[in-house]
């Protein structure tokens, strides 16, 4: 997950000249021309090390005390979403192992998308059992560890869950977990007691903005103050969507200035001549709070609602049948005035 890189980034971000295109197209003396794939921004600017990562104050001083050890505990990082815990381990992982053994020591599984027990007992125990071997070019100690990067595993089943905290037990002597969650409620305690847990803090709105004019200005684009205001807005503390956005923007406006009706028309704002039902949801929260006829306690009940219909939602409930539902709930407080 995108974190915030602090300072200037040491990668390069020239688009190349029509000389180093064609160069890049014939390379490996094929002879064919090859297109130059694009690489979205989200990872051309993801931290290649801890120094990059900021805003993670205290995360980023614990992880670094331990790696001077070249130890490490099972790791539990929990958060909002596009505050960098997926690019911290990641950092982490690269500083522990160097680039050689990167990918032999790391494996990376998104649990959202293969979150069943049969992962658990596949995937996931036989890298666990894997011998660890090699040393690193550099003379650096390399731990005698590999490391598991479970991403969204707030959505594994219980009893995926149940498989893996055996798995943790059985092989604690090899392999490390870094389980990455937005909801750690939803983790069974027998993981969470074995891991130690990090909290990555929502990202400021000063933060995301200079971020993404550095990336606007590393890309030669164009942005107004008003869209960056409006991308930081919309993104709701998700640096990642923040830089996608504006990656978007970018294509659709096709080198000319991103402007803030630009940036609106790409949000998503409107879908199937309606609107985004998660947005519509924390529109109306903002409405409901800010309404001087509505008493606290009708103010409370409708934001229960709010809150019981936005968990539905991101359980993968219906969205029309949750926002009668909701629409019912608000009309009842509403009736009450009259």
């Amino acid at each position: 997950m995108q974190a915030f890189l602090k300072g200037p980034s040491s990668i390069s971000t020239k688009p190349p000249s029509t000389k180093d295109r064609g160069t890049a197209a014939t390379a490996g003396g094929s002879g064919e021309g090859k297109r130059v794939r694009a690489i979205p921004w989200v990872e051309k600017y993801r931290p290649k090390c801890m120094d990059e990562v900021a805003f993670q104050e205290e995360v980023v001083a614990v992880l670094k005390k331990t790696l001077q050890g070249a130890d490490l505990p099972n790791l539990l990082f929990y958060g909002p979403p596009g505050t960098g815990k997926t690019s911290t381990i990641l950092a982490a992982a690269r500083e522990l192992f160097g680039p050689e053994l990167f990918r032999q020591r790391v494996l990376e599984l998104n649990a959202s998308d293969e979150r069943g027990i049969q992962v658990i007992r596949e995937k996931v125990k036989s890298f666990a059992q894997l011998t660890v071997s090699g040393s690193r070019s550099d003379g650096r100690p390399c731990p005698p560890f590999k490391i598991i990067i479970l991403d969204e595993a707030d959505s594994m089943t219980s009893a995926a869950q149940a498989a893996l905290r055996r798995t943790m037990e059985r092989e604690s002597k090899t392999t490390r977990f870094c389980l990455i969650c937005n909801y750690i409620s939803r983790i069974i305690e027998p993981i969470t007691s074995r891991c130690s847990k990090f909290r990555f803090k929502p990202l400021s709105d000063k933060i995301q903005q200079q971020r993404l004019l550095d990336i606007a200005e590393k890309e030669n684009v164009t942005v107004s103050s008003e869209a960056v205001s409006y991308l930081v807005h919309a993104s709701e503390g998700d640096l990642r969507k923040a830089i996608t956005l504006l990656q978007s923007a970018t294509r659709l406006t096709g080198g000319k200035e991103v402007t803030e009706k630009v940036v609106t028309e790409i949000a998503g704002n409107l879908i199937n001549e309606g609107y985004a039902a998660t947005q519509f949801i924390n529109q109306l929260h903002d409405t409901i709070i800010e309404r001087k006829d509505l008493s606290d306690k009708q103010k409370s009940v409708i934001a229960e609602k709010l809150a019981d219909t936005d968990k539905c939602l991101a359980d993968g409930s219906d969205e029309f049948l949750q926002l009668i539902s909701l629409c019912a709930v608000v009309m009842q407080q509403l009736i009450q005035n009259n």
